[in-house]
């Protein structure tokens, strides 16, 4: 018997000793367990099937739905309290180490390890052994304990204020993204949480809503996630993915006809809809035109049934038919030539979620005036933080997105509501929250050659303050 089945035995045996008063420790810990749950939940969408790896007495299972929520332990003692407590989900007994023998069908859309692999022999064996429950889009998220509190999670356990787990894996997050890299996974996204966890009277919920997200205090934060998603390894499919170019247009007459003409060929199957928003030089009529002078391409005219780029956006997304769906703003300063990078990066599966910036190469001289230039770059850096993403440029209007991923996002949309009249970011905050792979694609920059910009800098301007304030809430200081 090899040294590391030694050590597996010995932690599930310990584990079963465990079994019996686990509860009462949790209850100890309340507080720390329900703020980890809620993370949790907040990290994976309604009605995903979820598969949670460590699942202990079956609590944090039944957080989730009971139709798709399967527990995993290698515990028989954890796994018979979480059958009898939680008989409405399903349970298994297995060592991930060892997954041919786990009797678990299917794939799942998010598979949980909450502090898992702080006990497992052989991590990289456990993380590969993964991906026959993955599909390419299931998202893996990893929860474990930040080593700067080794020492202090040590004398807890002697003081009897902790269960006593005993010796475990204290990895640090480069550890555990070099594990990710090892076992064919792609980290997204990091995030940390509960910098005091104990409700001590109410000082901990308010110290981990407000201060705890802050930059370089976060990094001192309990409890850590990573959450990544497989890497791409196969071949890319033979069908080229049909697409849909949106094109939202108010008062853009003299930009149609070459929107169309400079648009490439981007696959076999190709839409163009222009989506017309109540201009009065006669865009929308123009639009009519030039649909009917090119009928070989498929191209789509309508009026937004309200108001704002983001209505627009929405009313041409539900209308389109394609696998990908671009957005490609009428104004033309964003060369239509370069929609074949947007369209490539969702295609080949490098990205789930693209989003242009503009501030990457040299703009074309009075592209964008200097108080614009300096909003943008002092939003990007705080957006950057907000998503855990690096944006460069939030506000650029090319976005890409699968239709599938945008028909999650807009089930869900309900947690950030209608909030954006812009349209960026409803699907740069809903993509954050799904944990899409997301990359930005720098584009050469060009001024317009007709028309003037809808953007108010002052009005405007302020209305992306306050989203900043709304992100904050909802994706830093939720509770």
């Amino acid at each position: 018997m090899s040294a590391a089945r030694e050590d597996s035995n010995a932690i599930r045996a310990r584990f079963d000793r465990l079994a019996a008063t686990r509860d009462a420790w949790s209850a100890r810990n309340a507080y720390f367990h329900k703020t980890d749950q809620a993370y949790l939940r907040f990290l994976v969408p309604e009605g995903a099937r979820v598969l949670i790896i460590g699942c202990g007495t079956g609590d944090i299972v039944a957080g989730f739905d009971p139709k798709h929520a399967v527990g995993l332990d290698f515990s028989t003692g954890m796994i018979d309290i979480a059958r009898q407590r939680h008989p409405e989900h399903r349970f298994h007994i297995g060592d991930v180490e060892n997954a041919e023998g786990i009797d678990i069908d299917g794939k799942f859309d998010a598979i949980i390890l909450p502090g898992t692999i702080g006990f497992l022999s052989d991590c990289q064996k456990a993380l590969e052994s993964l991906h026959r429950w993955c599909t390419p889009s299931t998202r893996l998220i990893v929860a474990y304990h930040s080593r700067l509190w080794e020492p202090l999670l040590q004398l807890a356990e002697r003081l009897g204020l902790k269960m006593p787990e005993g010796q475990q894996n204290w990895l640090s997050t480069r550890d555990i993204m070099n594990l990710f890299d090892l076992s064919a996974f792609e980290p997204i996204r990091r995030e940390w949480r509960q910098l005091l966890p104990r409700r001590l009277g109410g000082i901990g919920p308010v110290i981990n809503r407000f201060v705890a997200p802050l930059p370089g205090i976060r990094r001192l934060c309990l409890r850590n996630y990573i959450v990544g998603r497989p890497r791409l390894t196969a071949a890319p499919e033979a069908r080229a993915p049909s697409v849909a170019i949106v094109i939202p247009c108010r008062n853009e007459r003299g930009n149609i006809e070459n929107a169309v003409r400079r648009l490439p060929r981007l696959a076999p199957d190709m839409e163009i809809i222009f989506v017309e928003g109540h201009s009065r030089d006669g865009t929308f009529e123009e639009c009519e035109r030039v649909r009917d002078a090119h009928p070989a391409l498929d191209i789509k005219v309508l009026r937004q049934p309200g108001v704002g780029k983001g209505d627009a956006v929405r009313a041409g997304f539900a209308v389109a038919r394609g696998d990908i769906l671009l957005i490609l703003d009428a104004d033309l300063t964003t060369p239509p030539e370069s929609m074949a990078r947007f369209y490539d990066a969702l295609a080949s599966g490098r990205a789930e979620f693209a989003n242009g910036t503009r501030f990457v190469y040299p703009m074309a001289t009075g592209a964008m005036r200097l108080l614009n230039n300096l909003a943008n770059r002092a939003f990007a850096r705080a957006f950057s933080y907000l998503l855990n993403q690096r944006f460069t440029d939030t506000l650029c209007g090319t976005k890409a997105i699968s239709r599938a991923d945008y028909l999650r996002l807009a089930a869900n949309r309900g947690y950030f509501g209608e909030f954006d009249p812009f349209g960026d970011f409803d699907l740069i905050f809903g993509a954050a929250k799904m944990n899409l792979r997301m990359i930005e694609i720098p584009i050469r920059y060009a001024e317009r050659d007709y028309g003037t910009t809808n953007i108010s800098r002052f009005s405007h301007g302020w209305l992306l303050l306050r989203m900043v304030a709304f992100a904050w809430r909802k994706l830093k200081a939720f509770g």
